[in-house]
């Protein structure tokens, strides 16, 4: 589609601006009927979905209070302004104003789009809230006014062009999606693969017997900067790290490092996190590869010996090594396991050529999961982009 294609289509187009009160029905939602089953299925009885205020489907009931296509407008709370389109049958719940055109001569599709492109004003107070007076008084653009045929075929066009880049977005959010569970899953099953070695034809040791750990010392989120001596907080080890990594996200200053004697982690280490709130996460390692050393946090330990540290530290990512270590994992608030738990874990030992075949092969895994990963948010975000783009040239109409 081009630009041509639009500026003929609404090449001289008239065009009223009408308050909303005036072409459209606006009704407030109601509290949830008693009948209401919570969830996002319906069952035998129950097949009518119940909005509220977000995107999800609140529950179901067997009854509506909407026979009609609507757009809702969320009234009141931290969602305050959010549009949704909502097909006819339903029924809508307290913090939601309803919009229905009074008649036929205006889409609630193209309502939808419009009111999306715009920015809706509402009281800013302690409770954001939209009231029904508010919404009356939203200004909509109707081409064509004395014309309702080919207003109709105007609006329907604008529709399908809209609704098309919407399908779009989907389709690819959908396909990039199964396409990233698909290389995950694939990346799993040979990281677990690699590391089942037949019996008898490499040598199995206890981590703690062919290597030392070294458990980091306490500093706190305050203390850390944007520069200084480079350090990993426990919890970034969730957020933030992967298999390996040469720089850090935080630093420390020189003088609390000395002040406090903090624990450093060098080049060819694996920083192996002990705590946090899930059990699943304990026990995941890093290796370090940059030649300046890192500072580590006293929730995790630092692991060093002759073997590969990417080998390593893909190890300590397997099902293999979690089933091993999760029995001396303490649960409570805060799971954690000590270095005698670590320590008890057995890994199998190939030669190092080999341990470095499996890191290369593995690498190339990691290298595709991760493009994906960070591929599918901006391939989404350029596929709305392009949406704004046209519903912005399809639906800015002059104002007198």
């Amino acid at each position: 589609m081009n630009n041509s294609y639009l500026d003929k289509l609404l090449e001289g187009v008239e065009v009223e601006w009408m308050a909303l009160g005036e072409v459209c029905n606006i009704f407030t939602g109601g509290e949830p009927p008693l009948d209401c089953t919570k969830g996002s299925v319906p069952d035998d009885i129950n097949q009518y979905p119940i909005y509220g205020n977000g995107v999800e489907i609140y529950g179901f009931t067997d009854s509506y209070k909407i026979d009609k296509d609507a757009v809702t407008i969320s009234s009141i709370g931290a969602n305050t302004g959010a549009i949704y389109f909502r097909r006819a049958c339903f029924t809508p719940i307290i913090r939601l104003k309803v919009v229905i055109p009074k008649d036929d001569n205006l889409l609630p599709k193209y309502l939808f789009h419009y009111l999306t492109s715009i920015q809706i004003s509402y009281k800013q107070s302690s409770v954001p809230n939209m009231s029904a007076a508010d919404v009356k008084k939203i200004l909509i653009p109707i081409p064509c006014p004395n014309n309702p045929e080919k207003s109709l075929a105007i609006q329907n066009e604008i529709v399908r062009i809209l609704d098309t880049f919407t399908e779009l977005t989907a389709e690819l959010t959908a396909e990039l999606t199964a396409e990233l569970t698909a290389r995950k899953n694939q990346y799993e099953h040979y990281r677990e693969e690699f590391f089942s070695f037949e019996e008898n034809t490499v040598k199995w040791e206890a981590l703690g017997k062919i290597g030392e750990f070294q458990r980091g010392k306490r500093f706190v989120r305050t203390d850390m900067t944007s520069d200084g001596v480079p350090c990993i907080h426990y919890g970034e080890m969730y957020t933030h790290y992967g298999t390996w990594a040469n720089e850090s996200k935080s630093f420390l200053s020189e003088k609390l490092v000395d002040n406090k004697k903090l624990r450093v982690a060098e080049k060819g280490d694996v920083v192996i996190v002990a705590a946090g709130e899930t059990i699943e996460d304990i026990g995941k390692g890093t290796a370090w590869l940059s030649n300046k050393g890192v500072v580590i946090h006293d929730a995790c330990f630092s692991y060093r010996s002759q073997l590969n540290p990417k080998y390593v530290a893909y190890f300590t990512r397997t099902k293999h090594f979690h089933n091993q270590i999760k029995k001396y994992i303490s649960s409570g608030k805060i799971s954690a396991i000590n270095a005698n738990g670590l320590s008890k874990a057995i890994i199998p030992i190939p030669p190092l050529e080999e341990q470095e075949r499996i890191v290369a092969i593995l690498d190339k895994f990691d290298t595709l999961t991760t493009s994906i990963t960070e591929g599918l948010p901006k391939e989404i975000e350029l596929r709305q982009k392009q949406y704004e783009y046209y519903r912005d040239m399809l639906l800015t109409f002059p104002k007198e």
